[in-house]
């Protein structure tokens, strides 16, 4: 065997170990927030916790949203078919979307609930809230400390959720101490409020962005006049009659331009130049169309019943 193949087959054996190495980190995290997410709406009505429970809302989505994006990350490789010419990747954006949604709707439960609670104070256990917090607070900080170790790009994104878990559960061992020396019961739903109001300020956004590309707006890291301006620019370009930008899954953007050319201009090279302008502007895949004439772009356009 040649050193080249050698070095080959190592590199795909340190790749297959590493993908396991994420795959089961990421598992682990995922298992960690299923089970406490569980925990806590029992807990959380056990101890008369509105912010035991706000936590328990957000360990669901996050718990939803590991176990979703792992699965549509590795169905979104496979090849586009007959079915799916542009391939699967925008399943990915399905389990944003229900993800967002489980966070909202949970988030509004929680300020439905909590919201009355705060005029009108009812006692917790503040015990047992304490007592659960150090509980989590380790074992967050463990998945953490866990996913810091990790590389990947998933990994980075899930260690930030675990640091946000962990200062939700401070939160809640701060309340948890405090109320063992006052009754100042306003606190839990206190806390419940701001926990809700934080994943929503997270969620919303999120979703309204998933929302834009399942409805192929152009890409908001594309300047759509500017690129228009700058197609028209090119001396290979007489004029744009056509420029439709989207977005496939939120990270490849795809493009279809319909152009006019100078005359005794090759359409060849105007195409090559064209997509180069295009990819250097983030668009990925493109088709791009002749016309003769502004004319000739407009009887395109009618569509015969």
């Amino acid at each position: 065997m040649s050193l080249k193949n050698k070095k080959a087959l190592k590199l795909e054996h340190e790749h297959d170990h590493l993908d396991k190495l994420v795959s089961q980190n990421v598992t682990i995290v995922f298992g960690l927030n299923l089970f406490f997410a569980i925990l806590e709406f029992i807990f959380g009505v056990i101890f008369n916790s509105t912010a035991i429970l706000s936590d328990a809302v957000h360990d669901t989505g996050d718990a939803v949203a590991i176990g979703l994006a792992w699965f549509f990350q590795k169905f979104s490789k496979r090849r586009e078919d007959k079915h799916f010419s542009f391939g699967y990747q925008r399943f990915s954006l399905l389990g944003a979307s229900l993800t967002s949604v489980i966070l909202i709707t949970g988030s509004f439960i929680v300020l439905f609930e909590a919201l009355p609670r705060f005029f009108n104070p009812q006692p917790v256990e503040a015990t047992g809230m304490l007592g659960l917090a150090i509980f989590a607070i380790v074992a967050n900080g463990f998945g953490a400390w866990l996913l810091a170790r990790g590389s990947s790009r998933n990994e980075s994104i899930l260690n930030l959720h675990a640091l946000e878990d962990v200062l939700g559960w401070l939160g809640v061992l701060i309340v948890s101490i405090v109320l063992h020396f006052v009754d100042w019961y306003w606190l839990d739903p206190l806390l419940s409020i701001l926990i809700a109001l934080f994943i929503l300020s997270k969620a919303i956004p999120k979703f309204w962005g998933t929302l834009r590309i399942l409805l192929e707006s152009v890409p908001e890291d594309i300047d759509y006049k500017k690129l228009l301006i700058a197609l028209e620019k090119l001396p290979e370009v007489r004029s744009v009659t056509q420029l439709i930008i989207w977005s496939i899954d939120g990270e490849q953007n795809a493009a279809m331009i319909h152009i006019v050319i100078p005359e005794n201009q090759d359409f060849s090279e105007a195409k090559i130049t064209v997509r180069t302008l295009l990819e250097s502007e983030k668009v990925c895949r493109s088709a791009i169309e002749l016309d003769e004439t502004v004319d000739e772009h407009k009887k395109h356009m009618i569509y015969e019943v």
